[in-house]
């Protein structure tokens, strides 16, 4: 029954923003709502350690590593990165108001001129054009690196993902449809897992809530493998049997900013350890 029911919630969520007064607002309030009633003995501002909210003793292990990660050192070598002169003598910092504290909670945000999303991966690039420097390769290890370094200057700064122009809400939208869109030869889609299905275990793993998981990424898995957010976009899409879309692709960057925007308000936490 309580399949049934998440399921008749996903597709009221989904077509909700069409009426005449919902949009993404009360779509993150009624996602929350949902949540509340399905895991009402969890803090909202928990949200953020995703499954390590529903099982205290994974969560005071997940407390240990933290105390001092294994990744520590990729993360200083993301820092050297960013800290390192460009030829015209600007750096990454230059690019970014305050240096770069804090900017990553803006992130992604929808560029009218440009007609697109722009996610922090793209204003690292964007950074590296404007200063006559070869930009990174979307997805690579070394963009994982410094993004883990620079996203860290934005720690406990609340999530705070704008949808402001009909271009940015027509994006958020269609992140929201890919959401709920059901893929691949298991004809799943995200919101099976992470809404229908939050809280339950597929096979040793416990599934986490939608909200909160765009907070921290990349993440170290195993504590010294960067991975980042769309990089998991893949990963879950080949686990469904899904073909996934190309990193960076219009697709993943929809999607990230729809699920940004449901994390609105809960403090960043990058990076982060996941086994």
């Amino acid at each position: 029954m309580k399949h049934i029911l998440t399921s008749i919630f996903a597709g009221l969520l989904l077509s909700a923003s069409f009426g005449a007064h919902a949009g993404p607002e009360e779509d993150r309030k009624a996602l929350l709502d949902h949540y509340r009633q399905l895991m009402p003995n969890i803090e909202l501002d928990d949200y953020v350690y995703g499954a390590l909210a529903m099982n205290p003793e994974a969560k005071e292990q997940y407390d240990m590593v933290m105390e001092f990660p294994a990744y520590a050192a990729d993360v200083r070598q993301g820092g050297v990165h960013w800290e390192k002169p460009f030829r015209n003598g600007n750096r990454f910092s230059s690019c970014f108001k305050y240096g770069g504290i804090n900017a990553a909670a803006s992130y992604p945000y929808f560029d009218d001129k440009a007609g697109r999303v722009i996610t922090f991966e793209n204003a690292i690039n964007d950074c590296l054009k404007v200063n006559s420097e070869p930009e990174i390769k979307y997805g690579s290890k070394e963009m994982a690196l410094l993004t883990s370094y620079a996203k860290s200057l934005s720690d406990n700064a609340k999530v705070n993902i704008k949808v402001k122009s009909a271009g940015a809400l027509a994006a958020y939208e269609k992140g929201k449809q890919f959401y709920f869109q059901r893929q691949g030869q298991l004809n799943f889609s995200c919101a099976t897992c992470h809404i229908d299905n939050a809280g339950k275990f597929i096979r040793s793993e416990q599934l986490s809530m939608m909200v909160g998981q765009a907070s921290h990424w990349p993440e170290f898995r195993a504590g010294t493998e960067p991975v980042t957010l769309q990089a998991r976009f893949v990963g879950c899409q080949k686990n469904t049997r899904a073909e996934p879309k190309e990193i960076n692709s219009t697709e993943y960057n929809n999607l990230e900013y729809f699920m940004s925007y449901m994390s609105n308000g809960l403090k960043m936490q990058t990076p982060v350890f996941r086994k």
